[in-house]
C-alpha cells in the first residue's frame, strides 16, 4: 500500500505480511512544501514493477519514485513544472513512440506543459508553452486536427472566452497556440472533438457557460477553424458535453446537461457541421452535472444517463429514432456526486452506482432488457461519498465498489455477490477529504489496489490489495494541492501501472434506544452472536462472540425508521446467516445479507402495512426459501413476503386479525402437524391469541382466536413444548396486569385454557423467550421486566406448568426491552443477552453454576 501525506510531504509505503498484518512504514520524501495533490502508478521505465508518479502542487512539479519489485522505490526522480500550478492532465503518446507521455494545463502560469516519456522512467523536461494572459484553463482534449499522425493539443480557456490549439510536430515540439474566439463573455466551460462535418478534419464543440451557448468550430483542414455555428440552450448553463451517434445515420449528434434549469438537450447533427436547434429533455434537476453515454437496453442505440445532484436522482433517456422516449426517473440517494455502470449481476445487462454525497451511501441500479432499472439497492457508506469506482477485488470474478468518502476521510470498500448484492462496506483510513478513487493492480501480485487523491491534505494514499479482499494500511505521497481527480495507466508501456493527478488549487496535473435481540452464529466460528434492533439510531448493532463469553465491539448498520423488531435466517442459501428487521415508522422490513466474516450487506427494503410491530421467518411454501410474515400494528393485519432467487420478496397476501387488534407480536410453528409452517400472533387490543393454520397451496385459514381473558393484554409471545408432549405451546406477555399466560396446545391447531402466572407489581413485560435454563430437559420462560428493570425466570416442572418467578435484577433505569438466550461461552450452559432501552446498553448474564 503506498499513501500521499500531504501535510508532511512524504508517501509512506507498507508492505503487508500476507496476514493482514503490515510491517511499519518506509517513508519517502516528496520535497519541503511539495503538497502532493495527485498520484498515479504504472511501470515506466518497462522493467515489469510498478512505479509511483505524484503530482506535487506546491512545489509545481511532477515526482517519479521506481520500484525494485520487493516493495521498495528508489529514490524520487522530480520532473519541474515551473511555477505553474497544473489543473487539467492527459496522457497520450505525442511523438508516438509508444510510450506514454504527459502534458498538464498550468493554471498559475497559464500555459501547458509537455514532459516526454521514455524508455527507463525518465522524462523529459517540461516543454511549456504559453496560452495567454489570465486564460484560466478549464479543460483539455487531444486530437489529430490536421491529419499528420501526430496529437496536438485543444483547450478551453474560460478567463479570456476562447479555444487555444496548439500543433504538434514530429520533433516533438508545439507550435505556439493559435486561438479562436468562442464568444464574448463566453466563458468556455467543457470541450469536446469530433467529425461533425464528415470531411476527415476533426472538429471542436465547446460548453459556453457564461452565454448559454453550444459553438461549434469547423476545422478547415490548413490549421484553422471557423465558427460554423452557435446553438442556444436557454436560460441554462451548458455544464458537461457528449458526442455520440444517437440516431444511427453515421452523423455525430451532441448531448448537454443544462445547469440551472431542469432539463438536458440533444442537437441531432446532419453531418454538414451543422446541428438541429437542441431539443430539451426534462429531468426535473437545476443541477444536471454529469453526463454518460451508452446502449444500455441492447438495441443498438445509444442511451443517455444523467446524475442531478439537486433531486438526488438520475434519469434514463433510452434513444428511439430520432430522439429519446420520455425519461424514466429512478430514484437515488441526497445529492449523487459520481456515477459508474458495469454489469453487477451477470445478466450481460448494464447496472448503474450511484455515490450519494449527503446521504451517505451508494445506489445500486439494476438493468433490464428493455433499457429499464430495477428500484435502487442502498448501501451505506462513510460521510460525504464523493466518488465512486467498480473492479474485482477480491479476484472471485464479481464486481465490487469503491468509494472515496470526503467527510469521513475513508475509503469504503463492498464486495459484490453473484445475485447483484454487496457485502457492507469495509473502511480504511487515507487522507484529508478524499475526492476521487480509482483501482489498479500496482504491484502485479493480481490483485487490484486502490489509489486515492485526498483534497485537504494534498496527496494520495495507495493501499495494497490481498487476496482475500482485504487492503493493506494506507501509504501516503505528496502530491499538488487540491487533488481532485486520480486515474491509472502505463503511460510508458513498461507493464506497470502508474498514477496522473489532476490538483484543482495547483492548477497543475450499540446504539441508540435498543428494541430487539436475536442469537446466531454470523460468522461459522462456532461461537454465538448478538444482534440487536436500535430503534432510535435506525440501525442494528451486531457483536460478534468470543469463546470466553465476551463480545467484540458493536458493527452498525443502517436499517429503515425505527427499527422495532428482528430475526434472523438464511434467505439466500449461502449457509451464512442474514438478518431482517421490522421498520415501525418505515412501513417496511430491511432485509441485510450476511457475509462469511459476520459483516452484512446494506440493506434492502420492502414495504408491509402500516406500523410493523414484530417479524419472523420460515418457509411457508416448502420452496426450501425462507420467508417473512410481518405483524402490522396500524392496519391490523399481518404480511407475509415469499423469498424467491436473488433474494426477492413479494407481498403475497393479507391476513385480518380483526378490526382494532393491533397485534403486536408472532411467532412461526406447525401448530397442528401438518408439516405446513402455521402463524401465532398477539391481539394486544382485543386480549386474544390468534391461530393462522397454513393450507398446502401458501394460503391461511381464517384466524382462530382464543381469549387471553380480561385486562389481560397480550403484547410479546413465545412458542415451546412445556409438557413433553411434543406439541407445540404457547406463552405471551400481559402488558396490563403483570403477568404471563400459558396456552398448552393439543397438536390440531387448537388450544386448552390459559393459565396465568404474576411476575410482579408494574413489571411491564415486553419480550420473553423460551429454554432449558436449568438443564433439567424440561423448557422455562425467561421474560424481561422493563419497568421494574429485572429478568424472570420461571421454571418449568415438564408438565405445563411452572415454578413462582425467580427474579435477577438489573441496573437502575435500564429498563430491558428485549431478550435472547443462547450458550455464549460453550460451556452447554445457556447464557441471557439483554437489550437495554433506557441506557442504551446490553447486559449478558453468564451461567456460573
Amino acid at each position: 500500500m503506498v499513501v500521499a501525506n500531504h501535510i508532511v510531504n512524504k508517501i509512506a509505503v507498507y508492505l503487508g505480511h500476507g496476514d493482514g498484518t503490515f510491517k511499519d512504514p518506509t517513508m519517502y520524501s516528496t520535497g519541503s512544501y511539495s503538497s502532493p495533490y495527485m498520484v498515479t502508478v504504472g511501470d515506466f521505465n518497462n522493467d515489469n514493477r510498478l512505479d509511483i508518479a505524484v503530482a506535487n502542487f506546491g512545489t509545481n512539479n511532477i515526482n517519479i519514485f521506481h520500484g525494485f519489485g520487493d516493495g521498495s522505490f528508489a529514490s524520487q526522480i522530480e520532473l519541474s513544472t515551473g511555477a505553474s500550478r497544473p489543473i487539467a492532465i492527459v496522457a497520450v503518446d505525442f511523438n508516438n513512440d509508444s510510450l506514454l507521455d504527459i502534458a498538464t494545463a498550468n493554471h498559475g502560469t497559464h500555459s501547458i506543459s509537455i514532459f516526454y516519456g521514455y524508455d527507463h522512467g525518465n522524462f523529459s523536461p517540461a516543454n511549456t508553452y504559453s496560452t495567454g494572459y489570465d486564460p484560466l484553463p478549464s479543460s483539455l482534449a487531444a486530437g489529430d486536427f490536421n491529419n499528420d499522425n501526430y496529437l496536438d493539443l485543444a483547450i478551453a480557456n474560460y478567463g479570456t472566452n476562447n479555444v487555444g490549439v496548439l500543433f504538434g510536430n514530429s520533433n516533438r515540439t508545439f507550435e505556439k497556440q493559435i486561438t479562436f474566439s468562442t464568444g464574448f463573455a463566453s466563458h468556455p466551460y467543457s470541450i469536446a472533438i469530433g467529425h461533425f462535418n464528415n470531411d476527415g478534419f476533426v472538429d471542436i464543440a465547446i460548453a459556453n457557460s457564461g452565454t448559454h451557448e453550444i459553438r461549434i468550430l469547423s476545422n478547415n483542414g490548413n490549421r484553422t477553424f471557423n465558427h460554423q455555428a452557435t446553438y442556444f440552450v436557454g436560460s441554462a448553463s451548458p455544464y458537461a458535453i457528449g458526442v455520440g451517434d444517437f440516431n444511427q445515420d453515421n452523423r455525430l449528434d451532441i448531448v448537454i446537461t443544462n445547469k440551472g434549469i431542469e432539463n438536458i438537450g440533444v442537437l441531432v447533427g446532419y453531418g454538414n457541421g451543422y446541428f438541429e436547434n437542441p431539443i430539451m429533455y426534462s429531468t426535473g434537476s437545476y443541477s444536471s452535472i454529469s453526463v454518460a453515454i451508452g446502449d444500455f437496453n441492447k438495441d443498438h442505440r445509444l442511451d443517455i444517463i444523467v446524475a442531478n445532484n439537486d433531486t438526488s436522482s438520475i434519469d434514463i433517456l433510452l434513444g428511439k429514432y430520432e430522439g429519446f422516449l420520455n425519461q424514466t426517473r429512478y430514484s437515488v440517494g441526497s445529492y449523487p456526486q459520481s456515477v459508474a455502470i458495469a454489469d453487477f449481476n451477470n445478466d450481460t445487462q448494464p447496472d448503474i452506482v450511484v455515490a450519494n454525497w449527503n446521504s451517505n451511501d451508494v445506489s445500486v441500479l439494476f438493468g433490464y432488457e428493455n433499457g429499464s432499472l430495477a428500484n435502487q439497492t442502498r448501501y451505506s457508506v462513510g460521510s460525504g461519498p464523493q466518488s465512486v469506482v467498480v473492479g474485482d477485488l477480491n479476484n472471485d470474478t464479481q464486481l465490487d465498489i469503491v468509494v472515496a468518502n470526503m467527510d469521513s476521510n475513508d475509503v469504503s470498500v463492498l464486495f459484490g455477490y453473484k445475485n447483484g448484492s454487496f457485502a457492507k462496506e469495509t473502511r480504511y483510513s487515507v487522507g484529508s477529504y478524499p475526492y476521487s478513487v480509482a483501482v489498479g493492480d500496482l504491484n502485479n501480485d493480481t490483485q487490484l489496489d486502490i489509489v486515492v487523491a485526498n483534497m485537504d491534505s494534498n496527496d494520495v494514499s495507495v493501499l495494497f490489495g490481498y487476496e482475500n479482499g482485504s487492503f493493506a494500511k494506507e501509504t501516503r505521497y505528496l502530491v499538488g494541492s487540491y487533488p481532485q481527480s486520480v486515474a491509472v495507466g502505463d503511460f510508458n508501456n513498461d507493464t506497470l501501472l502508474d498514477i496522473v493527478v489532476a490538483n484543482s488549487a495547483g492548477d497543475d496535473v450499540i446504539g441508540s434506544y435498543p428494541q430487539s435481540v436475536a442469537v446466531g452464529d454470523f460468522n461459522n466460528d462456532t461461537l454465538l452472536d448478538i444482534v440487536v434492533a436500535n430503534s432510535a439510531g435506525d440501525d442494528v448493532s451486531v457483536l460478534l462472540g468470543y469463546d470466553n463469553g465476551s463480545f467484540g465491539n458493536e458493527t452498525r448498520y443502517s436499517v429503515g425508521s425505527r427499527p422495532i423488531s428482528v430475526a434472523i435466517g438464511d434467505f439466500n442459501k449461502d449457509t451464512r446467516l442474514d438478518i431482517v428487521v421490522a421498520n415501525q415508522v418505515g412501513n417496511d422490513v430491511s432485509v441485510l445479507l450476511g457475509y462469511e466474516n459476520g459483516s452484512f450487506a446494506k440493506e434492502t427494503r420492502y414495504s408491509v402495512d402500516s406500523y410493523p410491530q414484530s417479524v419472523a421467518v420460515g418457509d411457508f411454501n416448502n420452496d426450501t426459501r425462507l420467508d417473512i410474515v410481518v405483524a402490522n400494528t396500524a392496519s391490523n393485519d399481518v404480511s407475509v413476503l415469499l423469498g424467491y432467487d436473488y433474494l426477492v420478496f413479494v407481498k403475497q397476501m393479507m391476513l385480518i386479525t380483526g378490526n382494532g387488534s393491533r397485534p403486536h407480536s408472532l411467532v412461526i410453528s406447525d401448530f397442528n402437524n401438518d408439516g405446513l409452517i402455521d402463524i401465532g400472533v398477539v391481539n394486544l387490543f382485543t386480549q386474544n391469541i390468534g391461530i393462522f393454520l397454513a393450507h398446502d397451496n401458501m394460503s391461511f385459514r381464517n384466524q382462530l382466536t382464543y381469549s387471553t381473558r380480561p385486562y389481560l393484554s397480550p403484547c410479546s409471545m413465545a412458542v415451546g413444548d412445556f409438557n413433553n408432549d411434543t406439541q407445540v405451546d404457547i406463552v405471551f406477555g400481559s402488558c396490563g396486569s403483570d403477568t404471563v399466560g400459558v396456552f398448552l396446545g393439543y397438536g390440531n391447531g387448537s388450544l386448552g385454557n390459559v393459565m396465568v402466572y404474576p411476575t410482579g407489581s408494574n413489571s411491564s413485560r415486553y419480550s420473553l423467550a423460551v429454554g432449558d435454563i436449568n438443564n433439567d430437559t424440561m423448557q422455562d420462560i425467561v421474560i424481561a421486566n422493563h419497568d421494574n428493570n429485572n429478568l424472570g425466570i420461571f421454571l418449568g416442572y415438564g408438565n405445563g406448568t411452572f415454578s413462582s418467578i425467580i427474579l435477577f435484577p438489573l441496573d437502575y433505569g435500564s429498563n430491558p426491552f428485549s431478550i435472547g438466550i443462547g450458550d455464549f461461552n460453550n460451556d452447554r450452559k445457556l447464557d441471557i443477552a439483554v437489550a437495554n432501552n433506557g441506557t442504551d446498553s446490553l447486559n449478558i448474564l453468564l451461567q456460573t453454576c
